[in-house]
């Protein structure tokens, strides 16, 4: 029986797991949002929050765990000085899933893994697009 057993194994063995989902969490703090199937954001999540968690505490041993797991320096200052402070006030529920629907090539269910208080970059206007055109014109009369 299964009763309490928490590992989402994704068919992969423990040490495949521990690092493909450590590289998820990473790119997660790196971009801010990661496209990836719903399986694999689901187990990311758990790990994520809790990196967020030892951010919070900012104490050295809590950066040296995060460190152990995720074997980023970078990705490990990154969520130490600007993302666990901005979680603060917060007290769990850092990311959010977006089911997406299907994958076309093998019907995978994908789904967007993002942080709660990601604002996605505004989109280019379309007057910037116009003006280059535009040029392009006056050089061929």
């Amino acid at each position: 029986m299964r009763h309490r057993k928490k590992t989402i194994k994704l068919g992969r063995t423990s040490a495949h797991r521990e690092s493909m989902l450590a590289n998820q969490v990473c790119s997660l703090i790196a971009t801010k949002r990661i496209k990836t199937t719903l399986p694999k954001a689901k187990a990311t999540r758990s790990l994520a929050e809790k990196m967020v968690t030892l951010g919070k505490a900012g104490d050295l041993a809590a950066r040296r765990r995060a460190l152990a797991t995720l074997k980023n320096k970078a990705a490990v200052s990154e969520l130490f000085s600007s993302l666990a402070p901005a979680f603060a006030d917060r007290k769990g529920g850092y990311t959010r899933i977006y089911k997406l629907g299907k994958r076309g090539s093998d019907s995978a269910e994908m789904a967007l893994l993002e942080w709660v208080n990601y604002v996605p970059p505004a989109p280019k206007s379309s007057g910037d697009e116009k003006k280059p055109a535009k040029a392009a014109d006056d050089k061929a009369a």
